[in-house]
């Protein structure tokens, strides 16, 4: 499995545009919140307001069971949030206003954003989810090549100090992989200036790194295997 990344599919704030930077992570929740105060300060925007935020509510219990939202101000409704009452539980969001989901957002219990789903094909379930670092920025992307979020197949770790790259992510660090689905990671990469420099691989299973490939652009410059107990590759083999 090569690098999983689709253009256009990565998280972005939700209050923006979507071609704007995609690298923090912001809830429908607060832009929900945000977006009422500033924008019911007209007759024209109190109408628009109230045809598209409409609550529905549990015919049993009362309580507030989704709110719709428009996100930005233009009449149409593209935020959908499951509600526990006053809670968000999670969101769907159609961005760019196709018709189509393009973004999942998931709460806590307190309400806060812990997680962003996405579609890297562009298809109808997220299969990749994005987590933020405490300033916000993309640290994690956790990617399921079959788009279930309980069977993660690769782990991308991202750069949140340096700057960032036109889609708002930092540079690419790492990745695990799980290659054969087992529930073990067995493939283990590093990157350098966005460069694939070393992949590492587990070859029977038995959790311990067996083969490491060294890269200088695209070309394998340094094959390494038989590892010792302290995992330091005794045999070096140098490619042209």
């Amino acid at each position: 499995m090569t690098r999983l990344r689709a253009p256009g599919s990565a998280p972005h704030a939700l209050c923006e545009r979507p071609a704007r930077g995609r690298g923090s992570l912001r809830s429908a929740g607060a832009c929900l919140l945000s977006g009422l105060l500033a924008f019911a300060c007209t007759d024209h925007a109190g109408n628009q307001l109230k045809a598209t935020t409409k609550p529905t509510y549990d015919n049993k219990t009362g309580r507030l069971k989704e709110l719709t939202f428009d996100s930005n101000r233009n009449g149409r409704i593209d935020t959908w949030t499951e509600m526990d009452g006053s809670r968000p539980i999670r969101s769907r969001i159609d961005r760019d206003e196709d018709g189509k989901i393009d973004r999942w957002e998931y709460y806590d219990k307190r309400g806060a954003l812990t997680k962003v789903g996405f579609s890297r094909s562009g298809g109808d379930a997220p299969d990749a989810w994005a987590y933020s670092a405490p300033n916000g920025r993309v640290e994690r992307v956790e990617i399921s090549s079959r788009a279930d979020e309980t069977k993660i197949d690769r782990w991308e770790y991202y750069d949140v100090e340096g700057p960032a790259r036109p889609d708002g992510f930092g540079r690419l660090l790492r990745a695990e992989e799980d290659s054969n689905g087992d529930g073990k990671k067995d493939r283990w990469e590093t990157y350098e200036n966005e460069e694939l420099r070393t992949v590492e691989f587990d070859e029977n299973g038995d959790g311990i790194r067996d083969r490491r490939l060294t890269y200088k652009g695209s070309q394998v410059v340094l094959v390494e295997t038989e590892p010792d107990a302290s995992g330091h590759y005794t045999k070096k083999v140098d490619r042209p």
